[in-house]
């Protein structure tokens, strides 16, 4: 029999913290995960308390998700390195600026064998365009990466919330331990092997998000909000195809697609970030750190990193969605001139 398999949470905000919940109680229930699940923690001072020793006492991520208790085999560590190494498989669920520090900190300190999922949804420009996510983490740990996206709201999974997502992984064996590892009654997991597609429609959501909320702040109805949210839907489905080889178009219709795109556009922060902007006369950096309590917006710098690739290309014209939320979000474009944009 194979020996159990050790989990490791690289990142506690909001989502790690809520994913925590399910990874801690299957691995409760399943003879193939160690009992114990390290969740690396950003160590933060909490009214005079470390963080990580609040986690690890009151079993409560008094911060980023406070009211919901965490199994009390969560164990908070401070340090990523010690958090991933004796690891069999690594889940990534931090804001997507930060995955390339972190996977050149634990390089050379991963077991060999490991893999991972990544639960980030965003992009990173490059030079000769932009890079998925699962590619940064494979590049620098040589590991295989699966990916798991859908219409998750985080303080609803952690409540226990009835609610889907799609597990997008192309290593058969690795995708029937994350199904166990994921998969509840509340939180059910298809599997499809076109991960690209997965991560695509996780990562461009939050820029149609972006422009939901403008609509919100704008003031505009429900069939206005419905024909932007169809634009941005067919932006996506664009990108996909025209960056991405195997794209299935059934994927669209998983919860990564379509089901993310209405969960984030009716909840989630980057459309409540984004109507605040409209009337606000803020940025939307002082908005985030006013109204997020430390988290991190993905709609705005996922804009600005598709941009880079599509004005590159001279494909600008072709994304006028997207176009719009970054030159509103980054040159200063009027707000009051979305629609027109677009």
């Amino acid at each position: 029999m194979a020996a159990p398999k050790k989990v490791a949470i690289v990142g506690s905000g909001n989502w790690g913290s809520a994913i925590s919940k399910i990874i801690g109680l299957n691995a409760q229930g399943s003879s193939n995960f160690d009992t114990t699940v390290n969740m690396w923690v950003f160590e933060e001072m909490i009214d005079g308390e470390k963080l990580s020793e609040i986690i690890n006492t009151r079993h409560e991520n008094v911060k980023y998700l406070p009211g919901e208790k965490l199994p009390e085999n969560v164990v908070a560590i401070t340090s990523v390195v010690e958090s991933v190494k004796d690891a069999d498989i690594l889940i990534f669920v931090l804001p997507h600026q930060f995955v390339k520090g972190v996977c050149e900190q634990i390089k050379g300190h991963v077991k060999p064998g490991a893999f991972a999922c990544s639960l980030i949804k965003g992009v990173d420009a490059t030079q000769g365009g932009i890079q998925l996510v699962s590619r940064i983490i494979y590049k620098t740990l040589g590991m295989d990466v699966s990916v798991l996206m859908g219409a998750n709201i985080a303080s609803e999974v952690a409540r226990g919330d009835f609610c889907e997502s799609t597990l997008g992984s192309r290593n058969a064996d690795n995708a029937q331990l994350l199904y166990e590892l994921f998969h509840r009654d509340h939180f059910r997991i298809s599997i499809t092997q076109d991960a690209a597609t997965v991560e695509v429609c996780g990562a461009i959501k939050n820029i149609i998000a972006i422009a939901a909320g403008f609509c919100d702040g704008l003031g505009y109805g429900s069939s206005t909000k419905a024909a932007v949210m169809r634009i941005g839907m067919m932006e996506m489905w664009q990108f996909a195809t025209n960056y991405y080889k195997g794209v299935q178009l059934g994927t669209f219709l998983e919860s990564c697609g379509f089901s993310d795109v209405i969960a984030t556009c009716y909840g989630g922060r980057n459309r409540k970030v984004a109507e605040a902007f409209v009337t606000a006369n803020k940025t939307i950096e002082e908005l985030e750190k006013e109204m997020l309590n430390g988290q991190k917006l993905q709609g705005p710098l996922a804009s600005y990193e598709v941009h880079q690739l599509l004005k590159k290309e001279d494909k600008e014209k072709d994304y006028p969605l997207m176009t719009a939320v970054y030159r509103i979000c980054y040159e200063g474009a009027p707000v009051t001139d979305f629609l027109k944009m677009i």
